[in-house]
């Protein structure tokens, strides 16, 4: 019995042994991939017993890095190739199939004008190549160095035939009648930054990530009709020189984003290609856009919002001589399908690595007390790279205060990051995406109209987190309290900032006699403690323009646009309003909001923070071309023709000015009516003026029988302007 019992212990023995074997034996998932060049792919490793190396045996073909339970196949060149997976164990085999791209065209289709050619550029050329037309009679075709050129001959329409070893592609050809190209100045283009200043964490993204480079353009074109033009036209952006001769054309090599982005967020886009969170919130990201480069890139429509746009530009804060330029500018074309250029604008894109938590957060044998309680206990990490250090020391004191909570342990796995720490993490090669943790609804998917950063439950929102911690800190330079009201360098210590200056509008600029800010950040935004209340969503719920422009608070614009919880108080007065509902149910942003003729309220007023007319010269450079002055685009003329005669049917129901005006207001309601404002919410009760009723640029007004009127830029227009009193018969 003894002996079975011996055998039974042993057979024991071994089924568990390979049991155990079994189960904690390397896998790689899949175990073949098929790639085109250019692409890559995430091979999943598990079960690793040791240090893991991963190697491709022709990486002029296929190249392979390893990091953190995953390989990453880079595919370079058609072939195939075999990558060998091991640990101190195992060694497994993965067959990698890389396929040269398909034949590609750009553009698909072409509009030719009798007697003119058109270019379309052929890409991954494999072989000889051919192009055929159906109809010579109508347009003819041929190949040279990786273009076909297309002639007009008549009016009709015909279909090329493109041609290599293994693709074959049909490209539609319209010819039209050989027209003039359109006068100029029938078109007026408009281009904006959505935010007005987009942030992005330093140069480093090894140790953690909050903001990517991620900048985002728009545009509208409108006829001189007052239509928008949403169709048979093509909208392109490239960089242009500033005002100073500042020029910035690439992204790729100023940053370590492209290096870490995939294991940040497991998508690898291509260099100078930036992320776009459109469609990512189901799976479905949309195309990333380029760095503003001297080649022209295209926009693309947006019908639901009405607008083209670029989404996502990954531009970084450091121009082409490597000097710091948190403005760079891009140039706007908008050309007729024929190639005619329609209207042209140049606009700022913004960027800002201004997020200096190094104030507080950076190694230093400083004793100032605001950098002394920044200080983890187990000491400053030290880093010699300080753009690493201050990183390092933040996830230092994070693990410090949060390691031992089943919470934070629980999120470590979910996040598959090192249960020992986010510093351990870090210093493991994976870098920490904040957000992960951290719901953030900067991360704004405005296709599927939600975040894509959701977070994990129970652990507060990014900002909720950042202000509330920061609301009782100190000030580093002036020892004050973070939630100090009024303090406009609370907000720029981690906002963008005091060099950078985010808040440089027509609000954030505003004097008093002594030279003082009129107002500061929390104004509109409230303290920081109100920033960070858990009532509050950040990025969704902010203040609206309605909450100070109404009739409710005349002379008490430097108060704060929300309650205590930091939700926007939105009063009865809707005159200067952002739309409800939008971009979804329970929101209102001005930056998804629209006004007169369909045009996004950012494309007359300026973006958020930088509200025309801005203290940084080149924001103003559209708003001078379309009207001769800065200042919100008000005149007429700048987008009609024809000057329309109305009471109420212009921008937040005003009417006609100029010349035009002075017969017509004799028809106007002077008290107005439920809609509409009366003539004494603009021009005062009074009727001596207000800065609503003050011309931006001086002009002679022809005022009939009461003869011409010379009034300087400034003049606030009122009944006394013409008239002896107020209303005479």
């Amino acid at each position: 019995m003894s002996v079975h019992l011996s055998v039974f212990r042993l057979l024991l023995f071994f089924s568990v042994l390979f049991a155990f074997t079994t189960v904690s034996a390397l896998t790689v998932s899949p175990t073949s991939v098929q790639l085109v060049v250019g692409n890559t792919a995430n091979l999943t490793v598990s079960s690793a017993s040791g240090a893991v190396t991963a190697a491709s045996n022709n990486a002029t073909l296929a190249s392979v890095s390893y990091a953190n339970g995953i390989a990453i196949v880079n595919a370079i060149k058609a072939g195939s190739v075999v990558i060998t997976v091991k640990d101190k164990k195992t060694s497994k085999r993965v067959v990698v199939t890389v396929k040269a791209p398909p034949l590609a065209v750009s553009p698909a289709s072409v509009t030719v004008a009798v007697g003119s050619t058109a270019r379309i550029t052929v890409s991954n050329v494999v072989g000889t190549v051919s192009v055929v037309s159906s109809k010579t009679a109508v347009a003819t075709a041929s190949y040279a160095s990786g273009s076909v050129t297309v002639r007009g001959v008549k009016i009709g329409a015909a279909t090329l035939t493109l041609r290599n070893s293994k693709t074959t592609l049909t490209i539609p050809v319209s010819v039209t009648a050989n027209t003039p190209p359109p006068a100029a100045g029938n078109y007026t283009l408009l281009a904006w930054n959505d935010l007005g200043m987009h942030c992005m964490d330093g140069l480093d993204f090894s140790v953690f990530a909050i903001l990517p480079p991620y900048n985002t353009l728009h545009a509208q074109l409108k006829d001189k009709a007052g239509a928008l033009v949403s169709s048979n036209v093509k909208l392109t952006y490239e960089a242009v020189a500033d005002s100073t001769g500042s020029i910035n054309t690439s992204s790729y090599q100023k940053t370590n984003f492209w290096d870490e982005v995939g294991l940040l967020v497991g998508l690898n886009p291509a260099k100078d290609i930036g992320l776009n969170l459109d469609g990512l919130a189901t799976g479905n990201p949309a195309p990333g856009n380029e760095t503003p480069s001297l080649v022209p890139a295209p926009m693309t429509y947006n019908a639901g919002y009405r607008w083209y746009e670029a989404e996502g530009l990954p531009i970084t804060p450091f121009d082409d001589a490597g000097k710091k330029n948190f403005y760079p500018t891009v140039k706007v074309v908008a050309k007729d399908m024929l190639g005619n250029v329609l209207a042209t604008t140049t606009t700022v894109l913004p960027v800002s690595d201004e997020m200096t938590c190094k104030g507080c957060h950076a190694s230093t044998t400083s004793i100032n007390p605001a950098q002394i309680a920044a200080k983890p206990a187990a000491g400053w990490v030290n880093d010699t790279n300080l753009e690493k250090d201050w990183k390092r020391n933040i996830l230092r004191l994070h693990d410090e205060q949060e390691l031992s909570t089943p919470l934070f342990q629980s999120a470590l796995i979910k996040m598959n990051y090192k249960t020992t720490g986010l510093l351990a993490t870090a210093d493991s090669g994976q870098p920490v995406l904040c957000v992960g943790c951290h719901a953030s609804n900067a991360y704004f998917d405005k296709q599927n109209k939600k975040t894509v950063m959701g977070g994990i439950t129970g652990i507060p929102a990014f900002t909720q987190a950042l202000h509330i911690k920061h609301a009782t800190v100190k000030d580093p330079a002036t020892q004050l309290i973070l939630d100090s009201i009024g303090d406009r360098s609370a907000c720029y210590l981690c906002h963008p900032g005091k060099t950078t200056q985010c808040l440089r509008g027509a609000m954030g600029k505003a004097i008093d006699s002594k030279g003082d800010s009129l107002m500061s950040c929390q104004s509109c935004h409230g303290n920081m403690a109100a920033v960070g209340n858990a009532a509050r969503q950040g990025w969704y719920n902010e203040p609206t323009c309605e909450s100070c422009h109404n009739s409710a608070a005349p002379n008490k614009r430097a108060l704060s646009g929300v309650n205590a919880s930091g939700i926007a108080t939105v009063p009865t007065d809707h005159t200067f309003a952002t739309n409800a509902n939008t971009p979804a149910a329970g929101l209102n942003l001005y930056r998804f909001s629209t006004g007169h003729g369909g045009l996004q309220c950012e494309a007359c007023h300026g973006a958020t923070h930088a509200e025309y007319p801005s203290s940084h010269v080149d924001d103003n450079t559209q708003s001078v071309a379309v009207q001769g002055h800065t200042g919100p685009v008000a005149e007429c003329t700048a987008c009609h023709k024809t000057v329309p005669t109305t009471v109420d049917g212009g921008p937040h129901g005003m009417h006609t000015t100029g010349d035009a005006w002075v017969k017509s207001h004799e028809k106007a309601n002077k008290k107005g009516t439920t809609t509409t404002p009366s003539c004494a919410y603009c021009h005062g009760t009074t009727s001596a003026g207000t800065p609503l009723s003050a011309i931006k640029i001086a002009k002679t007004i022809n005022a009939g029988e009461f003869g011409s009127k010379n009034w300087p830029a400034g003049y606030q227009v009122s009944c006394f302007s013409c008239h002896n009193g107020p209303n005479p018969d």
